[in-house]
């Protein structure tokens, strides 16, 4: 009976577990998070850029690891698609 409680929970925990980490990484990106992107946007609606030299000082503000991770995240075509002149801009900094 013992055995079959220890099974039956690990069991529970693993589904648990894989759930949670299913639903935090299913579609989402870090283009996608406002705190991060703010600094390249003249609004709170992120519809707008800023200028090319204003973009290139946020840009250079960030940390290399932070940067290439926004590249990679451009490299997939779901991201490009939804964040177009963000991936070109970005490109154009040395991505």
């Amino acid at each position: 009976m013992t055995i079959k409680m220890l099974c039956m929970g690990a069991i529970a925990l693993a589904m648990t577990g894989s759930a949670a980490m299913a639903a935090s990484t299913s579609g989402t990106s870090a283009l996608d998070d406002p705190a991060k992107m703010s600094p390249f946007f003249t609004d709170a609606g992120m519809k707008t850029m800023k200028s090319q030299k204003d973009f290139k000082t946020a840009w250079m503000a960030m940390k290399p690891d932070e940067r290439t991770a926004m590249i990679k995240e451009c490299a997939d075509a779901g991201v490009k698609k939804a964040h177009a002149k963000f991936c070109a801009m970005a490109k154009k900094m040395g991505g």
